[in-house]
């Protein structure tokens, strides 16, 4: 998600959220108390204006930054020759995922769990996003507090998308990839590229979880 080497943009965030939550506390925060916790991501595939709906089972999970894990564009070779990246998560060829700065991430983990969440577009809007456990068919329900949407709580810096084959496995590779049209500009979205499907998804910043009074 960050730039795996601005400490800057990071530390920035980190207080911007904590400003936040002080600042609409009384609204977001009424009957719950929080704890604050290492930054996580959800990548989601709701839609900008949903507050509520299903699907979450679909959705995904970094419970640790993939941004600072990840491996560059440039660096594939690293990964091709071992499907190990250096941190020591494993690529799958069939199944991989770029930011907006062109860092191949470590997936995240699927399905959601179910639970609470606080989240927030690290700017100025934050909501309680309940995900409830599966049903009989495997479908995840989710809301938001406070009348928020999806796009209320997207952290819009962050872009991330999935990549699969759309032939044979093997065939939708990282190496196909423009590498100049990263880092990402304002708007930009992630690049197509032959051989893959492309799957785009928001981004949540998860700072907090609710604890019992």
């Amino acid at each position: 998600m960050k730039h795996p080497f601005n400490m800057t943009r990071r530390k920035w965030l980190m207080s911007s959220i904590g400003l936040l939550a002080s600042a609409i506390a009384p609204s977001v925060f009424a009957q719950k108390y929080y704890r604050r916790i290492p930054l996580q991501y959800i990548a989601s595939l709701a839609s900008e204006g949903e507050k509520s709906g299903t699907g979450a089972e679909t959705w995904g999970l970094w419970e640790v930054d993939p941004g600072p894990i990840g491996v560059w564009l440039r660096l594939y070779q690293i990964l091709e020759k071992t499907n190990i990246a250096p941190a020591g998560w494993r690529f799958d060829i069939d199944d991989w995922w770029l930011d907006e700065n062109g860092l191949i991430m470590k997936a995240p983990t699927f399905p959601m769990p179910a639970g609470q969440y606080y989240v927030t577009n690290g700017e100025d809007d934050m909501s309680l996003l309940t995900v409830e456990k599966p049903d009989a068919e495997g479908k995840q329900a989710w809301s938001l507090s406070d009348d928020k949407t999806i796009a209320n709580v997207t952290h819009g810096p962050c872009r991330s998308s999935r990549y699969t084959p759309t032939g044979s496995s093997g065939s939708c590779s990282p190496k196909d990839a423009d590498q100049k049209v990263f880092p990402l500009k304002p708007g930009d979205e992630t690049p197509e590229v032959n051989g893959c499907d492309r799957q785009r998804y928001a981004v949540l910043i998860v700072f907090g979880l609710p604890v019992e009074k």
